[in-house]
């Protein structure tokens, strides 16, 4: 009887040492990288409080992109709005902030946005005049239009 004690903590410790073990085989790996892919939820990123908020045209084709605090939402009348989380645009290098602004599409190369200040961007479409060019990146694929800030 003497040694119950002693049983009873150490299954404790080896239950609460089990506990804390880390299952691997619910895990997602990404594939492209080979890194374990977390299945909880992310934390929500801190948006700055000063985010410009800009829509940006394209037309020939037809798509637009929304930037918000929100997030920077595409669209196209052949596809579905495909959302990304906003992230604080990338500025040229000892160049006014206000002159090139890039924003990386999940955080990824192949997903780009670069708006650039100009003296007059047309749509082609209509007289109307727009401060900033578009170039758009998905994956292949590349887009040019105009935007202007919200």
């Amino acid at each position: 009887m003497k040694s119950f004690p002693f049983y009873a903590v150490l299954l404790g410790l080896c239950i609460c040492w089990l506990g804390n073990e880390r299952s691997y085989a619910n895990n997602r790996v990404d594939l492209e990288n080979s890194t374990p892919v977390s299945s909880a939820k992310p934390l929500i990123a801190a948006v700055p409080a000063n985010v410009e908020e800009f829509i940006v045209r394209g037309t020939e084709p037809f798509w637009s992109v929304t930037i918000s605090r929100s997030g920077i939402v595409y669209s196209a009348p052949e596809t579905n709005n495909r959302r990304y989380p906003y992230t604080a645009p990338i500025t040229a290098s000892s160049r006014p902030t206000d002159l090139v602004r890039v924003y990386r599409l999940n955080g990824k190369s192949n997903g780009l946005l670069v708006l650039k200040k100009v003296s007059a961007c047309s749509d082609g479409m209509s007289d109307r005049v727009y401060p900033y060019d578009a170039t758009l990146i998905l994956g292949n694929q590349v887009l040019e239009g105009c935007a202007e800030k919200k």
